[in-house]
């Protein structure tokens, strides 16, 4: 039977996948800066920024005229094929804000697929099998990314077998073990150090992966003292030590790269994404030019890869950033977020912890059990979520039990929007504790 054109579009209707779930049920019209407006009418303060991607705010005139303008010279230049402008002159711009020794480069579209080569490169120059993430790490979706995240049983359920060669020490999570920083650290490093002892020897051991603050994993800032201590053991035993700056770098704690509230601290290879080009799809691996050398020819390439569209985004963006002091910014309207979120946990028994590193915060929701012990409270962080949406201001849950609430505001957040942002956020606590014994003080 033959099938027409005609017949083929009203044959059947598609839908999105019943495995995406939507966060908030907002269905964007246009957006601006910190502002969506939704096809309701409504307008929403964004704290969710694409979970960390629109840096510069939404649409930043500079970003969209400089995609503008590629559009109409080249969109696709596949960049093992023929090499482009834009990405020689990000190249550039990347060598003036990576960490000194860091000056080869290359790119891929997500950041699973950067965590990969990352990951790749670490087995490659090293001819070691394992790897070593940390408890609480997102690293991405992909099989091989999934097999690296313990931020989550959702993210590897289901489709094992998982990539081997992968073991997990524990992350310095305080809150958790009801103990100070310190303690945590010293727990933690001990920890790593008995397994390197026990069951993953240090001359098969190609990385440490970790981020500098947990994403998914819970909005957990990783104490300095605990970079420093991987990075002297990485040393030590001749392992690489990669930094996942995905959601951390491009300066959305107040430095440039997360892991700068370190002292004198450099990774062997450096993962960025998400914020890199405001939106558009765009991640790379950053490495010595000796370490880079180490790869397998072949073994890096993409077909969409260092796209020149999005190249010329993450140009506009860094100068963006760098022109209006975007980074300063961050840690300026981070501490006044922090601020505000502490005064307001101080009135809710249901808020167990508030932490975070410039635009990035996090807030645990608990609740006691039977011998007064805080546990995670998924349910009341989903219903504070969903509820803060009523109120205008658009946010996400994260941790491995689902009972943090995560503010990622726009690196060009103004002191105004986020008095605005605290002042809805309180609202909305207010209105899902109205009882005072489901949590208000």
């Amino acid at each position: 039977m033959t099938v027409t054109a005609e017949a083929m579009n009203t044959a059947q209707t598609a839908s999105l996948s019943p495995a995406l779930k939507q966060a908030t049920p907002v269905v964007v019209d246009h957006a601006q800066g910190s502002w969506i407006r939704g096809t309701d009418g409504n307008d929403y303060l964004d704290f969710t920024t694409g979970i960390g991607v629109t840096s510069t705010g939404h649409c930043h005139p500079r970003v969209v005229a400089a995609a503008q303008e590629q559009c109409t010279k080249i969109i696709h230049a596949q960049y093992t094929t023929v090499m482009h402008q834009p990405l020689l002159e990000l190249t550039e711009k990347l060598g003036g804000v990576l960490p000194l020794g860091l000056d080869s480069v290359f790119y891929a579209n997500s950041g699973s697929e950067a965590v990969e080569a990352a990951i790749r490169l670490a087995r490659m120059a090293t001819a070691r099998p394992n790897i070593i993430v940390f408890q609480g790490g997102f690293h991405g979706r992909t099989v091989a990314a999934a097999s690296l995240t313990t931020a989550g049983t959702r993210f590897s359920a289901g489709f094992s077998p998982l990539m081997s060669g992968v073991h997990m020490s524990p992350f310095p999570y305080a809150y958790r073990y009801g103990w100070g920083t310190d303690a945590a650290v010293d727990f933690a490093l001990r920890e790593l150090d008995y397994l390197l002892q026990s069951r993953v020897a240090p001359n098969d051991t190609a990385a440490f992966l970790i981020e500098p603050v947990l994403g998914d994993g819970g909005y957990l800032p990783t104490p300095p003292r605990f970079l420093e201590g991987l990075r002297e053991r990485a040393d030590r035993h001749g392992i690489l030590f990669i930094l996942d700056e995905v959601q951390a770098g491009f300066g959305r704690t107040g430095k440039f790269w997360g892991h700068q509230h370190a002292s004198d601290l450099t990774p062997d290879i450096l993962i960025t994404a998400k914020g890199l080009a405001s939106g558009f799809p765009i991640s790379a691996i950053a490495a010595s030019t000796e370490l880079m050398s180490k790869a397998w020819p072949g073994s890096q390439g993409g077909t969409y890869g260092g796209n020149a569209v999005a190249a010329a985004a993450a140009v506009a963006t860094i100068d963006v950033i760098r022109d209006e002091n975007l980074v300063e910014n961050a840690r300026v309207r981070g501490e006044q977020l922090l601020t505000g979120l502490q005064e307001i946990a101080g009135r809710f028994d249901a808020i167990g912890d508030v932490r975070g590193l410039g635009l990035m915060a996090g807030i645990e929701f608990v609740k006691t059990d039977a011998a007064d012990v805080p546990v995670p409270d998924a349910a009341a962080a989903a219903a504070v979520q969903q509820a803060t949406t009523q109120h205008g201001l658009l946010t996400l849950t994260c941790g491995p039990a689902g009972n943090v609430v995560r503010l990622i505001p726009a690196l060009v957040v103004t002191e105004d929007e986020i008095a605005l942002g605290l002042e809805r956020f309180a609202a909305t606590l207010s209105d899902v504790f109205a009882d005072d014994t489901l949590g208000q003080r």
